[in-house]
């Protein structure tokens, strides 16, 4: 049963934009007060939150108390299940009054105090139905045990608006995305992924035949980066979900080097054997970063070539 929590009881006019941010096991305090101090010119904001299973009284403590300082209307989701991700946002967009929304994750912070501004301006040119605004990483080393993270996010994922527009679908994320509920109604998250990966390339996939997607330059800084082991444990167990992705988009997982590299590898004969050699090279520290990330994708793609074989 999921417990609603807003801020105010007093009635407000729809907003132009719905923010919404599942958590689990994050505290998105941080969050809320940047929101608090951004410049708003253009339209009415609302901010959700969903705690998807978290069951820290304190975060929740705290967050309200926030929440009350607030000029903006904050509404609070609680489930004491973890359901997942897509589950998490559909929950989140049934909530929204908004005709738009836009999907943050917990570790995100804006970058600019402009930008919730930037969208809704965007929003008002109506020349698209998605936006995605990108993110960005630390431009310094946090700490060893995220620095791996850090360079693949740096060099596979913080683009410019250019740089992803000539890929369409293909750079688009969950996080930092912009979305006009309508579309969300008629094309929601699959929630038949489960656990960590792939869901948002093939919502991102499905929509993009369908829908105006725009690419701007309105980075998020992303803060949650994860450690070597975990990142090792995630692509290792997004497999099934990405039998799911090829699925429902086999054309376009065959033009993705990540098939292709995954089809190769399962043509050899006890090829998985060299995974503990990949695991090793990704997680020796004084390892040049290329050699570290080219183990790592070659890591994951020796556990989905076993099940593509």
């Amino acid at each position: 049963m999921i417990e609603v929590w807003t801020n105010t009881n007093k009635e407000k006019s729809t907003p132009d934009l719905s923010v919404l941010i599942p958590f689990y096991k994050d505290n998105p305090i941080d969050l809320l007060q940047a929101f608090m101090t951004q410049e708003l010119n253009h339209g009415a904001i609302e901010i959700l939150f969903y705690d998807d299973g978290t069951n820290d009284q304190a975060i929740i403590t705290a967050l309200k108390t926030c929440a009350k300082q607030s000029a903006i209307l904050v509404k609070l989701l609680l489930n004491t299940e973890n359901n997942g991700r897509s589950f998490a946002r559909n929950q989140l967009m049934q909530n929204a009054r908004g005709k738009w929304i836009l999907y943050l994750d917990a570790d995100m912070r804006p970058m600019s105090a402009s930008f919730l501004d930037n969208y809704l301006n965007a929003i008002k040119n109506e020349t698209a139905d998605i936006l995605f605004g990108g993110f960005e990483v630390s431009k310094q080393k946090q700490n060893s045990n995220t620095e791996l993270h850090r360079v693949l996010s740096k060099t596979s994922d913080c683009l410019s608006a250019d740089e992803r527009r000539k890929a369409g679908a293909q750079y688009v994320c969950s996080s930092n995305l912009c979305v006009k509920k309508s579309v969300l109604e008629a094309e929601p998250f699959d929630a038949g992924f489960s656990g960590w990966g792939w869901e948002d390339s093939e919502w991102a996939a499905r929509v993009s035949e369908k829908y105006n997607l725009e690419h701007i330059d309105n980075p998020a800084l992303h803060l949650g980066l994860e450690s070597t082991e975990t990142l090792l444990e995630r692509f290792k167990s997004s497999g099934k979900n990405y039998l799911r992705f090829i699925s429902a988009h086999p054309e376009l997982a065959k033009t993705l080097s990540l098939y292709r590299i995954a089809k190769k590898l399962g043509r050899i004969p006890g090829q998985k054997l060299m995974r503990p050699i990949l695991k090793l090279l990704v997680k020796t520290k004084f390892m040049p970063a290329k050699i570290r990330l080219l183990a790592l994708k070659l890591w994951r793609a020796s556990w989905y070539a076993e099940l593509l074989s």
